[in-house]
């Protein structure tokens, strides 16, 4: 699969040695970062003091038309969805609708006598912070091929796509050690599709979303006549195969879509819960989120480091793409300040440099230097 990881500590740091930029306003920023760029449009917003400071978004949805990007539009955040989804899990479990330290043998006891023996110990805890061993996606990468073109409902889709993987051999030795993988968030989704009687996109609007405000968050791609990513200098309108990039089946390793603003909420609530003044979650979930677990740099599903690009941590991280878009955020929790980034290209058309040149002139007033 082409879901991107959380670290993005080493591509950021790149930024620490780049120049800063004339320009000192969020506009000036992004043009001058997307310049000599082949990316069609980019945005950035900074949140302090509980709030939005500024946000700002510059190019074109699409790089064979002429129409500009606006503050509404919804941008397809990859991977860096995944912590919502954990947030949607870590609600169930408050209202005792699930636990996180139960075996995945009792939560899904209809793939008990299939799964790897290995594997039926394993907690939602390990599968949300990657320590549950999964290889990163099916061993059998040609088979997420079929899931484009797979009519059955995405929650019998997930299933399907959940048999399979557990029949795989770990890549890791299960609950030892960190070992990135999309399928983890699968089965979570899975088991709280199975427990509510609800499918994940109407989870999502109901635990995470809706709380939040978040009008403009939805499940999928963005449609026509909206932002579309790219991929090769064309826009990516049609996926058939695992090279095109994500089935929707898979939207709860990272598949979501929003505007900057919608972002913004839920990660605005992460910083107040680092502060145990969130209002999805209790302080301690916020803890456990964004708290490395043993013998990974790794929360729920945060990377969680003690600085980047020589600032002052510690510090969230998250990184994602389906190889259409790219989006980063970076969250300093103890300074209550962070920064959204996303573009809609990949790095074959600069996307990286385009973020990482924002970063540059931005980290230095978001915290200290370490």
């Amino acid at each position: 699969m082409r879901f991107r990881t959380f670290a993005a500590a080493a591509a950021i740091s790149l930024a620490a040695a780049m120049p800063s930029w004339a320009a000192d306003n969020l506009d000036g920023i992004l043009h001058i970062a997307l310049a000599g760029s082949k990316v069609p449009a980019a945005g950035v917003l900074v949140m302090r003091n509980g709030q939005v400071e500024d946000q700002a978004v510059v190019g074109l949805r699409r790089n064979d038309g002429k129409d500009a990007v606006t503050l509404d539009d919804p941008w397809v955040i990859g991977s860096t969805g995944k912590v919502m989804t954990v947030a949607m899990v870590l609600r169930l479990a408050e209202q005792g609708k699930l636990a996180m330290d139960a075996p995945l043998a009792q939560m899904l006891p209809e793939l008990a006598k299939g799964m790897r023996p290995e594997y039926r110990k394993l907690t939602l805890t390990e599968m949300l912070s990657h320590r549950a061993g999964f290889p990163r996606d099916l061993r059998n990468s040609k088979a997420i091929d079929a899931y484009f073109s797979d009519k059955r409902p995405l929650g019998e889709q997930r299933l399907a796509y959940i048999a399979a993987a557990l029949k795989d051999k770990p890549a890791v030795k299960p609950g030892t050690a960190f070992s990135y993988s999309n399928t983890g968030y699968v089965i979570a989704a899975a088991i709280a599709e199975k427990i509510s009687g609800k499918g994940y996109d109407e989870l999502m609007r109901g635990e995470v979303f809706g709380p939040l405000g978040m009008r403009t968050a939805g499940v999928g791609n963005t449609r026509d006549g909206q932002i579309r990513g790219h991929s090769k200098g064309k826009p990516k309108l049609v996926m058939k195969r695992e090279a095109d990039g994500v089935p929707e089946m898979l939207a709860p390793a990272g598949f979501l879509h929003m505007s900057l603003a919608d972002w913004a909420r839920f990660n605005l609530d992460q910083l107040a819960g680092a502060k145990g003044e969130g209002k999805l979650l209790s302080a301690a979930n916020y803890q456990l989120m964004q708290t490395a677990q043993p013998g990974s740099g790794s929360g729920l599903d945060w990377g969680v480091q003690p600085s980047i690009a020589g600032r002052k941590g510690p510090v969230l991280v998250h990184q994602g793409s389906d190889g259409n878009w790219l989006a980063i955020v970076v969250l300093f929790p103890e300074q209550g300040t962070g920064v959204l980034a996303v573009a809609n290209a990949f790095e074959d058309m600069g996307a990286d440099q385009v973020l990482n040149g924002m970063f540059a002139k931005l980290f230095p007033t978001l915290a200290p230097a370490k």
